[in-house]
């Protein structure tokens, strides 16, 4: 059990709430709380208790390859059966301006005001992954509130995504026809870490035969077969096997989970070190410094550790 201090008004003592999936608001809260590092997050954090399996779908793939139309889909049946489902959208940070556009929640409009989803969008924080401790403590915090399946939607940047099967118990790799001969360059970490793969908008031309070669690759590079979905997101075509496979997944390789966990913590304690560090300052710092005539990068580090 775990619990969010909510202040109104000019009260001194704090009223307490406990996040649950029933109450989006509670968990609205405790994510904020959690995400910015609020008063009490720590605590929050650490009274987490997780007395429910959750599985967590982690959605990767290349940039236009219809991920968050896929994952719109997903919503859609997995919440019409009844479930509830939490949507991590995760979107990449300016390095200028370190905003994020968060536009995955645009194309999940249609779900906003269901009962059963809760769709929260965030930015990677600088992860090339697409992944932060952030995204870890936040996927907790869902997992432990209760809700049925959380799905995590990841920037589409690579190899480096092969963090996140430290995060996922299932992981969908979605590809496109026209990835066509780059799949041959794709290295063998984002290969080998999809428990599926989907080629979405397969309605396209040489569907079939990026298909069949992703097979011999998957063949060649795994030595078993892993499950290939066709779909169509845009018009919902052929998201009902996925659905099956998600809900009747069972892990048969073997994972090693205190590599996994210690991931986990790296990336955690990584976060935890580089607080103090407040970018904004260090641009303003370092515009100043590079001024300088005899500026070295490696002085000006000094100041930092």
């Amino acid at each position: 059990m775990f619990w969010i201090f909510i202040f109104t008004g000019m009260q001194t003592s704090p009223t307490f709430v406990k996040p649950n999936a029933d109450d989006f608001k509670s968990v609205a809260r405790a994510l904020t709380m959690v995400e910015n590092n609020l008063q009490n997050a720590d605590e929050v954090l650490k009274s987490l208790v997780f007395d429910k399996i959750v599985p967590v779908i982690g959605v990767t793939g290349p940039p236009g390859a219809g991920k968050s139309t896929l994952v719109n889909e997903l919503i859609g049946d997995l919440s019409n059966e009844g479930k509830k489902v939490a949507v991590l959208a995760i979107d990449p940070t300016s390095p200028f301006n370190f905003g994020s556009l968060l536009g995955d929640r645009i194309r999940m409009a249609t779900h906003f005001n269901h009962p059963n989803v809760f769709i929260r969008s965030l930015a990677t924080r600088g992860s090339l992954g697409g992944l932060s401790a952030k995204t870890i403590e936040m996927t907790d915090v869902l997992r432990a509130a209760g809700f049925d399946y959380i799905i995590v939607e990841t920037v589409g940047v690579g190899q480096s995504e092969v963090e996140i099967t430290g995060l996922a118990d299932i992981t969908l790799l979605v590809l496109v026809p026209e990835s066509g001969d780059e799949i041959q360059h794709i290295k063998s970490g984002l290969m080998e870490i999809a428990d599926a793969f989907i080629v979405n908008k397969a309605d396209r031309d040489g569907a079939e035969a990026f298909v069949n070669n992703l097979k011999k690759i998957l063949l060649h590079n795994k030595g078993n077969e892993v499950p290939i979905f066709k779909t169509l997101a845009t018009k919902g075509e052929g998201i009902s096997a996925i659905i099956k496979f998600i809900t009747t997944f069972t892990r048969t390789t073997h994972l090693n989970k205190e590599s996994l966990l210690a991931e986990k913590v790296y990336q955690i304690l990584q976060q935890k070190l580089m607080a103090k560090i407040d970018k904004k300052k260090l641009v303003e710092d370092i515009s100043k410094a590079a001024q300088e005539t005899n500026f070295n990068i490696y002085k000006f580090i000094e100041q930092y550790q």
